[in-house]
């Protein structure tokens, strides 16, 4: 009876414990370490992996322009602040957010280094490129189509946006639409934009 606790414990037991432990305080450190609200970003190929937010570029008739990885033109607002967006409700349903899946990759002209998120008010991860929230728009329904070009659309003007992280105000021929861009207004075109899921 005079044998401690600890004694009778055999030695494998007493190596594991402190070995869990700090696999343990490992794990949740590293997991409170990506709350900085900023993803990392890795420079990726033309063939790189399709897991993850892609960023790249697309040549238009106003010059080179950001896409997502499947062709799809992203714009700024120029309502939001740097690494803010104030786009919500209705906004949203017209302009919607791009949002961050997986590992952010910049392809293309795009700079890795540009690109990080931000916190949404609903929940997730919205993308940003030189500290402007990205955004889709409803009414693009083909790769590389820029309907949203200028629209003065809930107060504020939409641009595409350059690989250096600014505006493009010059208009752009591939808007797939007869009509002037800028009839955004608060709702969405009529034509599909199903294709995007």
């Amino acid at each position: 009876m005079g044998k401690s606790f600890l004694a009778r414990v055999p030695a494998p037991v007493k190596l594991g414990v402190p070995v869990a432990a700090g696999l343990l305080a490992a794990a949740c450190s590293s997991a409170a370490g990506t709350s900085s609200g900023s993803a990392p970003a890795s420079s990726g190929t033309s063939g790189g992996s399709t897991s993850g937010t892609v960023i790249e570029t697309h040549s238009g008739s106003g010059g080179t322009f950001l896409t997502d990885g499947s062709g799809r033109t992203v714009y700024l607002w120029v309502k939001d602040g740097m690494n803010k967006s104030t786009c919500t409700g209705a906004c949203a349903s017209a302009w919607p957010p791009v949002m961050a899946k997986g590992q952010l990759t910049a392809s293309g002209g795009a700079k890795a280094s540009d690109l990080g998120t931000i916190a949404r008010p609903g929940g997730g991860k919205q993308v940003t490129y030189d500290g402007h929230a990205l955004y889709y728009f409803a009414g693009d329904s083909s790769a590389a189509q820029t309907s949203g070009q200028g629209s003065d659309s809930f107060g504020a003007k939409w641009w595409l946006v350059a690989p250096a992280g600014t505006q493009i105000t010059a208009a752009d021929t591939a808007t797939g639409s007869s009509g002037s861009s800028s009839s955004a207004g608060g709702s969405t075109s009529s034509g599909s934009s199903s294709s995007w899921g």
